[in-house]
C-alpha cells in the first residue's frame, strides 16, 4: 500500500469513530513542514504532546472538555477540545484512540475522569513515550470544525495525525488540529506566519 494512501486511511479511521463523513470535520491537505507558516510548524512539526506545545505558545494551562467518547474491553477513544484556562478559548480540537492494554490500570483511571489532557497525563504517570507525527495537515475546515474554533467553513489551520509509543509499544493514536492562529495570538512572531 502506498504510504499517501496508508495514512489516508489512518486519518480517516480516526475520524469515522465519531463522523461518517471526513468532510464534516475538514478537507485534508498533505503537507510537509516547509510547507507551513512559521507559527504552525512551530505548534505542529515537533515530536512532543500538543498539551505541552500549546500550553507554552499560549502562556497558560489548558483543560480538556470531552465532547464524545466511544470505549470496549480494548480501546477508548474520544474526541476533544483544549481550552485555555483563563478564558476558556479553545485552542485545539482532537480525536484520540487509546490502546487499554497498554497503560496501567492508574493512568487508565486518570484518563477515564476527563478532566486531565492526554498529554499531562502521561508525563505525570512518567509513562515512557516517543510521539511518532505521521503526517502534517493543511485542514479546510468543515462544518463541525467551523463550529467549534468559531471561523467560518473553509477557515484553513494545520493539523497533524501521531502515534504515541508508550514504553516502546504503539498505544495511543492521534489527530491534532490547532485552532487558526491569529497576529494577537502570536504578536512577537516574525516572518511569513499566517496563510
Amino acid at each position: 500500500m502506498p504510504l499517501s494512501e496508508s495514512r489516508d486511511i489512518f486519518l480517516r479511521a480516526l475520524v469515522t469513530q465519531f463522523h461518517a463523513d471526513l468532510g464534516v470535520v475538514g478537507e485534508f491537505t498533505p503537507v510537509g513542514a516547509s510547507q507551513m507558516p512559521d507559527v504552525y510548524k512551530q505548534l505542529l512539526a515537533h515530536r512532543e504532546h500538543m498539551t505541552v506545545t500549546v500550553e507554552a505558545f499560549y502562556g497558560s494551562l489548558v483543560d480538556v472538555q470531552v465532547l464524545q467518547k466511544r470505549r470496549d474491553d480494548h480501546f477508548y477513544a474520544r474526541e476533544i477540545l483544549l481550552r485555555r484556562q483563563p478564558d476558556s478559548r479553545v485552542v485545539q480540537y482532537g480525536i484520540v484512540r487509546l490502546d487499554w492494554n497498554m497503560l496501567d490500570d492508574e493512568v487508565r483511571r486518570d484518563i477515564l475522569t476527563e478532566r486531565i489532557p492526554l498529554g499531562r497525563t502521561l508525563i505525570e504517570h512518567n509513562v515512557l513515550r516517543e510521539v511518532e507525527v505521521l503526517q502534517l495537515w493543511q485542514v479546510g475546515c468543515g462544518r463541525r470544525l467551523a463550529e467549534l474554533f468559531a471561523v467560518e467553513p473553509g477557515a484553513v489551520t494545520f493539523g497533524r495525525t501521531a502515534i504515541i509509543h508508550c514504553n516502546g509499544h504503539p498505544a495511543i493514536e492521534l489527530l491534532e488540529i490547532v485552532a487558526p492562529v491569529t497576529l494577537r495570538d502570536a504578536p512577537n512572531a516574525t516572518g511569513p506566519c499566517f496563510v
